[in-house]
């Protein structure tokens, strides 16, 4: 069984709404409302093994997944939820040795999503004009242990793309519009352009520059996921959950 090393993340898990991404570090202790947790006594335990708290709370040390890492890393901006960033990597075709281009860094939470699945072979080309939301992202990445698949850019997307022949461009920008002609001279012929926006007006001007500089098969998505409390006798939708995050919009290359 795989054992929490010195140096490596770890979740403790105490019940479904309380879980604490901690790094495990000799001599660190860790203070939680159920007492504090010595690190010390993590190393060496078997993922999935319970450790108590000073008050006897008990808490269960699992291995991060990339699903925890996207809800629990820090970030400065609004991040793309799982359930956009899995249908994004589907519908654009994004798998293991593909060359992506990311505009738009954010807290580098797509970032590691697309590293994750471009890996061992591929690449993620990211770029980001605040170089506070860059110095952070290039952080998570690390933390993620994917920064030899992410090329960090502080640049412009909107002025050019570096990159040619790639597979794909996600952009996460407030006028991606103003990033579709360079993003089709990077693309090869029949690539994925990506854009995900808060707002319909942000869809419709880009989907209008789109079908304008020779890209075709071009949807618009909102995607809703409606989580269930489960309990026998008493089984129904939650009350209260994240709703509207964004809207997608995909498109392919065509040459002439």
């Amino acid at each position: 069984m795989e054992e929490v090393k010195e140096g490596c993340d770890a979740l403790l898990y105490l019940d479904e709404k309380r879980k604490y991404l901690v790094k495990v570090e000799v001599g660190k202790v860790f203070h939680t409302h159920k007492g504090f947790i010595r690190l010390d006594e993590v190393l060496g335990k078997p993922y999935g093994s319970t450790l108590k708290s000073s008050t006897g709370a008990g808490f269960v040390v699992l291995k991060p997944t990339l699903y925890d890492y996207i809800y629990k890393l820090p970030r400065k901006t609004q991040v793309m939820y799982p359930k956009d960033a899995g249908f994004i990597l589907v519908r654009a075709g994004i798998g293991p040795g593909c060359l992506v281009v990311e505009g738009g860094s954010g807290s580098g939470i797509l970032t590691c999503v697309l590293a994750n699945y471009v890996k061992p072979d591929g690449k993620v080309y990211s770029y980001e004009v605040r170089s506070d939301f860059l110095s952070l992202a290039r952080k998570n990445v690390e933390r993620c242990g994917l920064s030899s698949y992410v090329e960090f850019k502080c640049k412009d997307i909107t002025k050019g793309i570096d990159e040619e022949g790639v597979d794909a461009v996600v952009l996460d920008l407030a006028n991606p519009w103003d990033a579709v002609l360079g993003s089709w001279k990077a693309l090869k012929g029949g690539g994925s352009f990506v854009s995900f926006s808060p707002t319909i007006n942000q869809v419709e001007k880009t989907v209008e520059a789109l079908k304008a500089n020779k890209f075709l098969d071009v949807e618009a998505f909102e995607l809703m996921l409606r989580p269930f409390k489960v309990k026998a006798g008493e089984t129904r939708p939650v009350s209260t959950f994240i709703a509207h995050t964004g809207y997608i919009v995909f498109a392919r290359k065509r040459l002439t």
